[in-house]
């Protein structure tokens, strides 16, 4: 009798707006957040997740259904690596769990170029994933060659930050590449990947993850694009690029726009 393989259960579909820093007040952003919610609750095959700026999270919580089944979900745009104690200004992974943060971006290419190397952002990751929060690693780099040496980079940006990561854990890991040369200024009109990019980029993350755990678990892992995403381009990149959701910039503070790429994220 012939035994049919065991299918790897795709993905699901996601979103995550980083807001970054904005918007400019606490009822601006509670708008935004309604407005944001209202977009995500009529797409029903997509989860997502608001990236908030540190001081609004506590004040969304509230507005959140239910943190962790809901449509939307609440997510951070950075973690300290550190436990707590003498570290002015940093916000620790505990404290995120505290206020109903079930998501945190980490890695992302701005705080990179702030400095921050793949050490830390290793850190950073093991310090959110102790804590039971859900790691959104970005990865990314910042100029395209001829002779594939980004790939590299890319591959020492996985294995760095996952190097002391178990395979059980790997259940709560996201990746959004981000390719730095595909970053707008926000209004969505920069330079994009192209399809043929983004599924290069999919293949190729995921053969890293396979060689570290099994092919099984690098399947699971969602990987989402990032960088210049608006709702003319995002139907192509999900269908052709294999790609399972993405991760918005500026186009997220408008809700019209945002509504576009949830719809064409939805699209089965």
């Amino acid at each position: 009798m012939k035994v049919r393989a065991k299918e790897t259960k795709r993905p699901l579909r996601m979103i995550v707006a980083n807001w970054k820093m904005h918007p400019d007040s606490v009822s601006e952003a509670k708008a935004l957040f309604l407005a944001s919610k209202k977009e995500a609750m009529r797409r029903k095959n997509v989860q997502t997740i608001i990236a908030a700026p540190f001081v609004y999270l506590a004040e969304l919580h509230t507005r959140a259904v239910g943190a962790r089944v809901s449509p939307i979900m609440l997510g951070a745009q950075d973690v300290s690596g550190e436990k707590g104690g003498t570290h002015t200004g940093e916000i620790s992974a505990e404290m995120l769990a505290g206020v109903g943060v079930s998501h945190v971006i980490v890695g992302h290419s701005e705080r990179r170029a702030r400095g921050e190397n793949d050490d830390i952002v290793a850190q950073k990751v093991s310090a959110a994933l102790k804590k039971g929060l859900v790691v959104i690693l970005c990865i990314g780099e910042t100029a395209r060659d001829t002779s594939g040496n980004y790939l590299s980079i890319i591959e020492t940006q996985l294995r760095i930050a996952f190097a002391t990561v178990p395979k059980a854990i790997l259940k709560s890991v996201i990746i959004a590449y981000e390719p730095v040369w595909a970053i707008s200024g926000g209004d969505g009109r920069g330079q994009t990947a192209t399809s043929d990019d983004v599924h290069e980029m999919v293949i190729f993350i995921r053969k890293i993850l396979t060689s570290m755990y099994t092919r099984p678990s690098a399947e699971r892992v969602p990987i989402l694009y990032g960088g210049s995403v608006g709702g003319e381009n995002a139907l192509v990149l999900m269908q052709q690029g294999m790609i399972d959701g993405f991760l918005v910039g500026g186009a997220s503070l408008k809700p019209h726009l945002f509504g576009a790429i949830l719809t064409a994220t939805n699209e089965k």
